[in-house]
């Protein structure tokens, strides 16, 4: 359905938020939360009874990236040649971000300037192992081989999502060739969601990914950054918006919030993204909607407690309930990941 952007509040950074954005200082958000959904099994059960003990709902980041500091390049972790980033992204800086955002946890994805080399990210997986999630990469390599990296990177050193990139295919390929399928359906198989990057628009590969999800139903898919649909403003973002919808016929396919500074069409606190988030969750459900910085790329942009906040200001704007905001904060992706962010 069509939903018409309402007036909006002005958000002024570190002013209207007080860490939790679920007890913001917004009237859509004055009332206590209600207790929480009935859990499907004994371990989320447990999870969300020790996310009560602590006193609020976690805010878990579904999308954000690290990689290796110029130091510990030279040393240990080399960039991909003609990938080596313009902006810091370390460990030390990400722990200093999220402990100003009050954000607990991430899915951390792997990073694009170590390419498939997953070595930095792993050590910061092995040296947090509760702060922490890892997504993969997944290399289409016509040679097949990228299904074993896969399977060794799950079962051996612990990634729980794999990212696929269409524009690493091999030229002329798609996302459907038999590397694609048996790498998705491998996935599958192993309980790993993907995770989709379709920077060069949703119309691009809807009809592969509808295909993907038609023929593997078993494997969950993630959506990164609204599938990139901006705020439709031709007859072209309409059909991109409404395929993205049409997706949520799926039953395994989650929607990353995520990255607002790539999909909005403003600056934070981005309230173009209102009308898309409502209708977004409309169509899915709050439960396979999470919200992600997309860090370090979102620093220079809103910075990453402004992005949190740009969320949860967002969210307000479209009248959602203080328990959707619960769900898309945090409680989607711990339903995803089961038996992670516990501590």
């Amino acid at each position: 359905m069509a939903l018409a952007v309402r007036s909006v509040k002005t958000l002024i950074p570190g002013s209207i938020f007080s860490g939790d954005c679920r007890h913001a200082r917004l009237h859509s958000f004055s009332v206590p939360s209600p207790p929480y959904f009935r859990t499907r099994s004994k371990a989320s059960a447990t999870k969300m009874a020790s996310t009560i003990a602590q006193g609020r709902p976690k805010t878990i980041d579904s999308h954000l990236h690290v990689w290796a500091s110029p130091q510990e390049a030279a040393d240990k972790y080399p960039y991909f040649p003609g990938q080596e980033p313009t902006l810091p992204g370390h460990l030390d800086f990400l722990l200093q971000c999220m402990e100003e955002g009050s954000v607990d946890g991430a899915l951390i994805v792997q990073p694009i300037n170590h390419k498939f080399d997953h070595s930095l990210v792993t050590s910061v997986l092995k040296k947090h192992p509760t702060k922490f999630v890892g997504c993969c990469l997944a290399n289409p390599a016509e040679d097949g081989t990228g299904v074993k990296q896969l399977e060794d990177l799950i079962l051996k050193d612990g990634y729980r999502a794999v990212r696929f990139n269409p524009y690493l295919w091999p030229s002329g390929q798609q996302m459907t060739n038999e590397v694609g399928k048996a790498m998705f359906s491998r996935a599958g198989e192993l309980g790993v969601p993907v995770g989709f990057m379709c920077m060069k628009g949703l119309n691009l590969h809807i009809s592969e990914i509808t295909e993907l999800c038609t023929e593997f139903p078993s494997t969950a898919v993630l959506l990164d950054h609204l599938a990139f649909c901006k705020p439709p403003t031709n007859d072209e973002e309409k059909l991109a918006f409404s395929d993205l919808l049409k997706l949520s016929r799926f039953p395994q396919v989650y929607v990353k919030f995520s990255a607002l500074f790539r999909v909005s069409r403003m600056s934070a606190p981005y309230e173009d993204l209102v009308p898309l988030l409502a209708e977004v969750v409309s169509n899915f459900g709050a439960n396979r909607v999470m919200w992600g910085s997309d860090f370090p790329f979102v620093v220079p942009e809103s910075g990453y407690k402004g992005a949190k906040e740009a969320a949860c200001h967002i969210s307000s704007e479209a009248s959602l309930s203080s328990s959707d905001v619960e769900w898309i904060m945090g409680k989607t992706v711990m339903q995803l990941f089961q038996g992670q962010w516990l501590a």
